[in-house]
């Protein structure tokens, strides 16, 4: 359960005067505050770093530490929280000055009073605990003289520090900081980060939650990021020609991360860097694989319908343009995307041909609504489009209104599928509830899937009462002619209850690029 988190006086008014209970806003605020961090990477060091600390400390008169090398020193303190970092130096005289001179790492939760081990941004701050680690920030910053290795400042009311932070991140550029995480308290949404923040040439890697991004018109030709290779942008209040600037600005970024952004109502991929993009909560968004020669990794972890005009089922469309070596894929969903590959849009009825087709995608997901007569219509022309897949990846979701529950005989109509026939090896169905429409699917599948290997069914935590229960659910598949001789099914729990999917929502998997599959999710038999 997230913690409520203090807002500030003009949303307590602005919240009574709509007849609502102000505890409701900082409860909400609190989920929202716990749901970004989720997102935003975890910091290097660790708030027990004290503890480690001792376990290096020597149990006899024989100062051990003078021993250890300047490198292997620099190496452990930035590994400590900031302040414990400051105080090695009265462990032994080979400490001393080794905090000035290591590349800092710099976690202003850890400076908090509430037991030093606070990295959820997400939890209760007191403003005056706040306003002290605002003090401690602006002291370590100005007698510290980098580099800065690492640095989240995630914990600070910033609306009340707006000239500090400027300064701060004047410092920050001074003194060749590599990571930033910076995120505001998060009122007012409208905060504008201070244009200092376009200064910080030596930055590879940034985060930036619940913050109004800066105007880019009339900036100078030098501004930019040219050296910045990952880019996190979480709840952030910008349009898409920013998300332009930024791309061209940053010649060498692998990596885009977006979360809950707003206002933005397109993202163009122009960029000879980009490797890896993905999504969360993306709302109202078009996607355009424009040019992207690099370009690897397309994930959409979950999506939103569309949000200003207010239209169920309003679909964005995804286009697929110059990406010569996209190799994962998803999760699309029909019910709010629009697949178009070059000039084609994929509709029910679309044949598979060289124009309509995306050679290169080895891993595919998809979210779909079985009990949807136009979705399912549409998942074998989906398919179509991406002739070599090999690990397939389907969750099922619910609906409310179904419109038909389909039979083996409605996916026969359907055709050949070269992937389906021919290189799918792995197919992981999500959400597995025993219905009618999902067993005729996979009886389809399991009759033409010549290749395949493992067909994992995962349901989720609470779906069904029992193993037995869900074994019996089953069953039927095994009346099916197996295409396959070597095929093996497997069935889970999932350790998530269905649509909370928690264990998707993280960015490290999908910007790993030693994860081959980031759709791989944790289950249990």
């Amino acid at each position: 359960m997230s913690t409520p988190v203090p807002m500030d006086r003009a949303s307590e008014r602005l919240w009574r005067e709509r007849g609502q209970d102000p505890r409701d806003l900082e409860a909400l605020v609190g989920r929202i505050l716990s749901y970004i961090h989720t997102v935003l990477p975890r910091p290097p060091s660790s708030a027990h770093g004290p503890a480690l600390l001792a376990a290096l400390l020597p149990h006899d008169d024989l100062d051990r530490l003078s021993l250890l090398p300047d490198e292997l020193l620099c190496n452990v303190v930035s590994r400590l929280p900031v302040a414990d970092a400051a105080r090695t130096g009265a462990l032994s005289r080979s400490w001393r000055g080794v905090w000035r001179s290591a590349p800092l790492v710099l976690i202003d939760s850890h400076l908090l009073r509430s037991g030093g081990a606070q990295d959820d941004p997400g939890l209760q701050v007191a403003r005056a605990d706040a306003r002290r680690v605002t003090s401690a920030v602006s002291r370590i910053l100005a007698s510290h003289p980098g580099p800065f290795r690492c640095v989240h400042l995630t914990t600070s009311y910033m609306e009340e520090f707006r000239g500090l932070l400027a300064r701060w991140l004047q410092l920050l550029a001074v003194k060749g900081v590599q990571e930033l995480v910076l995120a505001n308290r998060p009122w007012p949404l409208d905060l504008d980060l201070p244009a200092a923040f376009f200064g910080m040439p030596t930055l590879t890697r940034l985060y930036l939650a619940l913050w109004k991004f800066p105007e880019t018109a009339g900036l100078p030709r030098a501004a930019g990021f040219p050296n910045l290779r990952e880019l996190g942008l979480c709840t952030v209040v910008l349009e898409a020609r920013h998300m332009d600037f930024i791309l061209a600005r940053s010649p060498v970024l692998q990596i885009l991360c977006l979360q809950g952004n707003l206002l933005m109502d397109r993202l163009t991929l122009r960029s000879h860097s980009l490797r890896c993009v993905q999504m969360i909560s993306a709302s109202d968004l078009e996607i355009g694989l424009e040019d992207a020669p690099q370009l690897e990794r397309l994930i959409i972890w979950s999506a939103m319908g569309s949000i200003r005009e207010g239209i169920t089922g309003s679909c964005k469309r995804i286009t697929i343009g110059h990406v010569p070596i996209l190799s994962i894929i998803g999760y699309l969903e029909p019910e709010l995307h629009t697949l178009v590959v070059g000039n084609t849009i994929i509709k029910a009825g679309t044949k598979a041909i060289p124009t309509t087709m995306v050679p290169t995608v080895k891993i595919l997901g998809f979210k779909v609504r079985f009990g949807v007569r136009k979705e399912a219509k549409l998942l074998p022309c989906l398919l179509g489009c991406f002739p070599n897949v090999e690990r397939l990846h389907i969750e099922s979701k619910k609906t409310s209104e179904p419109t038909g529950k389909l039979s083996v005989k409605f996916w026969e109509g359907s055709g050949a599928i070269e992937c389906v026939q021919s290189h799918i090896n792995l197919l992981i169905f999500r959400n597995f509830r025993g219905e009618r429409s999902e067993l005729s699917f996979l009886k389809f599948f399991l009759e033409r899937a010549h290749k395949l290997k493992r067909l994992v069914i995962v349901f989720g935590k609470g779906t069904f009462t029992s193993m037995s229960e869900a074994k019996s659910k089953v069953k039927p598949l095994y009346d099916a002619k197996w295409a396959s001789k070597c095929c093996s099914l497997l069935l889970f729990e999932c350790f998530f209850a269905e649509g909370q999917g928690a264990e998707l929502e993280n960015f490290e998997r999908g910007s790993n690029f030693s994860v081959r599959d980031p759709f791989a999710v944790i289950v249990r038999a």
